[in-house]
């Protein structure tokens, strides 16, 4: 009996570029960490250059499917899990690049930390050569997830008996937010880590997902972010207290002459916006520093 991998690598295709796919796939293939099986899902089934470029790597561990028609990118998501056979499940798009010790960083921390059920990192996007700076601690990942979502979803690692027994899945209604809606789901079951290092390269280009929805995409991580405040009512207070609120006073409604910046208790004033006058402290003396 062949025994299972450890990693799943999960990837749904959609009329993806042909140059980026491949680079995509051998970043995969070019893991230190090699225990895995890498799931690929066509969703343009009539693309059928796909095949040509998937089966033209002469590779075991790549396992390729089709949807009969296109299904959209929530129902791929479910299939490719529920295609699984690993004990990690590592989320991966069509058009990004794996650093080569993704796999092998990820793993490691899933290993020595069992109450973690998802693992991600910072990721840079090129060609803007930016990268993300999320926050790497558990507790201040969930006070951020308040306001947006700061697990980058194509670097993460998913602990799949966790999403298994808590019957927790993709979720067409939140489409296209449905990886924030996830990470939502998982809070009250699992703790989250980023690790502080990018671990994959973000492609930005025309084609992405978040540039042609980004209306649809903002109407559905309101919608998550509405309930995550509902159902954690005492983390969101926790996000009320760190969040800064800035108000600008401007002479003759343009000269700039004050700016006020309020974060929890304290309240900075700064004369023409840049130079620090003092501090104020609810329930302390005026002008404190």
């Amino acid at each position: 009996m062949l025994s299972k991998p450890k990693v799943s690598v999960l990837t749904a295709l959609y009329k993806t570029n042909h140059q980026h796919l491949r680079e995509a796939i051998e970043s995969v293939l070019n893991q230190t960490f090699t225990d895995f099986e890498f799931l690929l899902l066509n969703d343009s089934p009539e693309d059928t250059e796909l095949d040509k470029i998937v089966s033209s790597y002469k590779d075991k561990r790549i396992k390729y499917f089709k949807n009969e028609k296109n299904l959209g990118i929530t129902p791929s998501r479910n299939r490719l899990m529920e295609l699984a056979k690993g004990e990690y499940l590592a989320v991966f798009d069509h058009d990004d690049i794996c650093h080569p010790t993704r796999l092998e960083k990820e793993v490691a921390y899933l290993d020595a930390h069992p109450e973690t059920a998802v693992v991600s990192s910072w990721i840079h996007s090129f060609p803007k050569n930016k990268t993300n700076h999320n926050p790497e601690q558990n507790a201040e990942i969930k006070v951020a997830l308040m306001e947006h979502d700061v697990i980058a979803h194509s670097a993460c690692m998913l602990r799949k008996a966790v999403l298994v027994k808590n019957k927790i899945c993709y979720e067409e209604d939140f489409s296209p937010a449905e990886d924030y809606a996830l990470f939502m789901r998982l809070m009250n079951v699992a703790d989250f880590y980023n690790i502080q290092e990018p671990l994959l390269e973000y492609r930005i280009h025309e084609n992405n997902t978040t540039k042609k929805q980004w209306e649809k995409m903002e109407k559905a991580a309101w919608r998550v972010r509405s309930l995550i405040r509902a159902e954690h009512p005492a983390l969101y207070s926790e996000y009320m207290l760190r969040a800064k609120h800035t108000t600008k006073i401007q002479l003759f409604g343009f000269i700039p002459l004050f700016k006020l910046e309020t974060t929890g208790y304290k309240t900075k004033v700064y004369l023409f916006n840049k130079i620090l006058v003092f501090k104020i402290k609810k329930n302390s003396r005026l002008g404190e520093k």
